[in-house]
């Protein structure tokens, strides 16, 4: 059996959204920030945010600064399971409710010390199929 080439810890670097249309956006700015972990013991676990967030105002926050905050970030944890050049995250907690009990297919691609993860998301505003290209780095020690 080969060596897991997913293990360790990986820093987010960009985070891509190609529409069907070929357009490309990056809805997380241009320096999102954010770890992906995954784990020899199967767990796996991601959190991510955008670069350009705005920090609010005070302690208690509510209406359109929560919105906001909730809407710069996604984070979820669960078991994983890997195929060749494909990671299933069986989802088990998360930000999003409604991706608990999911599972969420990911494309990888390793080069180097550079982890390319996509995966296809029906828009449904159009039903087109729009390709999410997330970039990570192995993270070294600390920073």
């Amino acid at each position: 059996m080969s060596a897991n080439p997913l293990l360790g810890t990986w820093r987010l670097k960009s985070y891509t959204v190609i529409a069907a249309t070929g357009e490309q956006s990056a809805p997380f700015g241009g320096h999102p920030a954010g770890y992906l972990s995954y784990a020899a013991d199967g767990r796996m676990q991601v959190i991510g945010t955008a670069g350009e967030r705005v920090a609010p105002r005070g302690d208690d926050v509510a209406g359109a600064e929560q919105a906001a905050l909730y809407n710069t970030m996604f984070a979820y944890a669960g078991r994983y399971s890997v195929e060749a050049g494909k990671v299933t995250h069986h989802v088990e907690v998360s930000w999003n409710e409604s991706w608990n009990g999911t599972d969420q297919v990911r494309f990888y691609e390793v080069t180097g010390d550079t982890l390319t993860l996509t995966t296809g998301i029906v828009d449904p505003a159009s039903g087109a199929v729009d390709r999410y290209v997330v970039v990570w780095e192995k993270a070294g020690g600390p920073r």
